[in-house]
């Protein structure tokens, strides 16, 4: 039998990589190959050097040094779409979509056909419809895509990369915000496009799902290539290559004896909501709040919090009640509130680390009514470097932090707040695996100074690992609660259980 040693050619391929802005250094002699039908993971700790690596491949980011081939011939990008031209298109996390545009505009943005001058709208559908089929994605094309759930709107994303010929898709963490089915749908036409000659770049920080979709991985660490491995390499060797150090649990739960009720529900609703929410968190305690998307999670943290106001019911705070709709008043009581879009609920995108981190405390450090900057920047770069935020400085503007550090910034304003209830809502969406355990090391120290902690999150492991207690939410109401000990099997039996034609689950529902 004849056998070829040489590999196929890469379609894409970095060579020796440099990147940096300004003083900064990011990327330092790196190496990536896409080969045509498989999916190459890149894998990293937060502020690692993914993002700036899938920004050279699509001509975001020019090297500062090395080289960048297609189809073994060298090129250069100035621009997105000089890499589109070759075939390249990339899926944020953040998608690049027109809500109140139609499936087939958005599919066709910037390339509408037209004929005598004006949109020609039956090629419009032909072409956009052909791209569906080829996802295999069924969805009306008249439909706005804000209407879509998050699940769908990826793939109206993919068919308008494929229908640009793009022969390289970089899916930059695409299942952050998606339900278990909605993953497996993904998944499904990733292996499609596996089979047709796609080549794939994909980032995600939940180890699980490297093994079920990539052939090879990546790893960086501190922007240099760390080793190339096999998917199917186990997770605790992929932690070791990310931190450089094993991390031996990792959901490390204190077991703290509860106190006094801090935390009192009682009777919460709002609208269409959710209806009649009552439970306790004591001192010490960190209570899980499980359920599917649109079960009304996200609604009762931030009816909490002051953020939204409610219909009925009372909120407690060591036994005094809490104004409805009224963030000042809830920070003044020592609630802290991370949200769940940390860059339109969570962060000032145009101002400094420091000044997000002391956001919650520029009122009460204030001295004669005047701001105390020098003693908050103190205060700030001391939470900083206790989150290990990784950043070029303290006066840094925010925005130009990768995703994880600026949720870790947000987290660390309660922690300089000094909040005694933490409502946690996906605190560690987005954040690699090492800083997760240093984000629940927090939470314990949260506890074992007598604070009560609530936290929303779609990653059962997750809920079940860091929980005293889980209550599921379904259809916008409590349907029970269970031990940290339940299995993931038992807590989805309860999030199904009292779904009503109300609440819009699975890819028709919109992230909360």
């Amino acid at each position: 039998m004849n056998h070829d040693p040489t590999p196929p050619r890469p379609l894409l391929e970095l060579r020796n990589v440099r990147k940096s802005f300004g003083p900064v250094t990011v990327i330092k002699d790196v190496t990536v190959s896409v080969h045509p039908g498989k999916v190459q993971a890149l894998l990293g700790e937060n502020g690692a050097g993914k993002s700036t690596i899938i920004k050279m491949m699509a001509g975001v980011h020019k090297p500062d040094g090395g080289e960048i081939h297609v189809d073994g011939q060298r090129v250069e990008f100035p621009d997105t779409r000089a890499a589109e031209a070759r075939g390249i298109a990339t899926i944020y996390q953040e998608l690049n979509l027109v809500p109140t545009m139609s499936v087939a505009e958005n599919i066709l943005l910037g390339r509408t056909p037209r004929r005598a001058g004006l949109v020609n709208y039956r090629a419009l559908r032909a072409q956009a419809q052909e791209a569906l089929d080829y996802i295999g994605l069924v969805v009306d094309l008249d439909t706005p895509v804000g209407e879509l759930g998050v699940a769908r709107q990826q793939l109206v994303e993919i068919a308008k990369a494929l229908s640009m010929d793009a022969r390289v898709l970089i899916l930059d963490e695409p299942t952050a915000s998606l339900t278990g089915n909605e993953v497996d749908q993904l998944f499904r036409v990733v292996d499609d496009l596996k089979a047709r000659g796609v080549g794939m770049v994909f980032i995600s920080h939940h180890l699980d799902e490297i093994a079920r979709i990539a052939d090879s991985v990546s790893v960086l660490r501190d922007g240099e290539f760390v080793a190339e491995v096999p998917a199917d390499t186990p997770e605790p060797e992929f932690v070791r290559l990310m931190v450089g150090r094993d991390i031996d649990d990792q959901y490390p739960r204190e077991q703290i004896t509860p106190g006094a009720p801090v935390l009192q529900v009682e009777g919460l609703s709002s609208a269409d909501k959710f209806h009649d929410i009552s439970f306790t968190v004591h001192a010490g305690e960190v209570v899980g709040l499980a359920g599917l998307v649109g079960a009304g999670r996200t609604e009762v943290v931030r009816a909490i919090a002051g953020a939204d106001g409610r219909d009925a019911g009372r909120v407690l705070i060591d036994g005094r009640e809490l104004p409805a709709g009224n963030v000042a008043a809830a920070i003044a009581r020592g609630v802290g509130h991370v949200p769940e879009d940390r860059k339109h609920q969570g962060l000032i995108l145009d101002a400094s680390v420091g000044e997000n981190i002391g956001l919650a405390t520029v009122r009460s450090s204030a001295r004669a009514g005047l701001a105390d900057r020098r003693g908050q920047r103190r205060r700030s770069a001391d939470v900083a470097e206790k989150l290990r935020i990784r950043m070029a400085g303290i006066d840094q503007d925010i925005r130009n932090l990768s995703g994880g550090n600026q949720q870790k910034a947000v987290f660390g304003r309660w922690v300089l707040a000094g909040s005694k209830v933490l409502l946690l809502d996906e605190p560690t969406r987005g954040v690699d695996v090492g800083a997760k355990v240093e984000i629940y090391h927090l939470i314990n120290d949260v506890t074992r100074a007598g604070g009560a902690v609530l936290m929303v999150s779609s990653d059962l492991p997750e809920v079940l690992g860091m929980s005293d207690r889980v209550l599921v939410m379904s259809g916008g109401r409590l349907a029970g609660e269970l031990a940290p000990t339940a299995t993931q099997d038992e807590v989805m039996t309860l999030a199904v259980s009292q779904i009503n034609d109300s609440v819009t689950v699975a890819d028709g529902a919109a992230a909360e």
